[in-house]
């Protein structure tokens, strides 16, 4: 089956099927910082983590009164491309965005939710950091408009959960998963391939776990190794294996292709700020890896014929 102009359900069909229109994401700074930064848990953060929280790419100043003006500074960024005017998702990316009091919480995605042209909030967090009241809150935002949590889980594997200092184990997804569909959430939940010791089956494992949830969404990242980062230090002392872009590629359709059809992908590669980028180096052309994602996928029809994975 053709998802539009993808061979899967991507995210541009599936917000054009609920909203009638290409939807563009916004990333903002709720101000907040994470658990595994500032002690509770640990401090520096995951291993691949870097200074900026993996929200380099969001408006930088982080206070709930101004956050409209987070949204006006970004739209003014990408009004180049819908001269017509658009809507958008307003998308808390930098850190682990509910990691804060209600108090604090509440006003400061009121503040977003409310914008005229904000369509749907989405937040990314941590499962360790979505106590009952939290989830109650979202509850009730999501009955203004569409609510979208991503729950940054990388790996099913504690092995490589402790190796890259994630700091929960499996059963606190598991727990703060259950509670935000119980909610009546979306829940996106993003995925590294080609983290430190995973083999081909270990990454393909989290991703049919994932399936056998079926989760609202899923975003597949690349492994990006930045420089400032302990992960980047780790592999400057002993380097590590990283894909090559063809494997890469072999890995993401071998992974579309295990989970339920129902599952949007939202994200198939990542952006690694090319700043800090260290490795690996293709992924610096994401138009490449886009194409060379696409062209595997047409190998795979072609061979598979209409019992293929994208014909099913």
């Amino acid at each position: 089956m053709m998802w539009g102009d993808k061979p899967y359900h991507s995210l541009d069909f599936e917000l054009k099927k609920q909203f009638g229109k290409k939807l563009y994401k916004i990333s903002l700074d709720g101000g907040m910082t994470c658990p595994n930064r500032d002690g509770t848990l640990g401090y520096g953060g995951c291993t691949f983590c870097s200074e900026g929280g993996s929200g380099e790419f969001a408006q930088r100043t982080g206070t709930c009164e101004d956050v409209w003006q987070q949204i006006e500074k970004a739209k003014k960024q990408v009004e180049k491309k819908m001269p017509e005017g658009g809507k958008y998702i307003a998308y808390f990316q930098a850190y682990t965005n509910t990691y804060g009091p209600v108090s604090y919480l509440e006003p400061l995605f009121t503040k977003a939710i409310s914008h005229p042209d904000v369509e749907v909030l989405s937040i990314a967090t941590r499962p360790d950091c979505l106590p009952p009241k939290t989830v109650e809150l979202l509850r009730g935002l999501n009955e203004k408009k569409p609510v979208w949590i991503e729950l940054g889980l990388q790996t099913i594997h504690e092995c490589t959960a402790e190796r890259i200092r994630r700091g929960y184990k499996l059963p606190v997804f598991q727990s703060a998963y259950a509670d935000l569909k119980e909610a009546g959430l979306t829940v996106v939940v993003h995925v590294i391939l080609g983290l430190p010791g995973e083999t081909r089956e270990m990454m393909l494992d989290t991703v049919k776990y994932l399936g056998s949830l079926a989760v609202d969404g899923i975003k597949l990242q690349l492994l990006h190794i930045l420089r400032g980062t302990d992960l980047a230090r780790e592999y400057e002392e002993k380097p590590f294996y990283l894909l090559s872009l063809d494997e890469y590629a072999d890995l993401i359709t071998d992974c579309i292709s295990v989970l339920p059809e129902s599952v949007v992908i939202h994200r198939i590669s990542g952006d690694g700020p090319k700043s800090i980028l260290m490795a690996p180096q293709w992924s610096r052309n994401k138009k490449m890896v886009l194409n060379t994602v696409a062209k595997r996928f047409r190998q795979r029809k072609m061979c598979q014929g209409s019992g293929s994975m994208v014909d099913k």
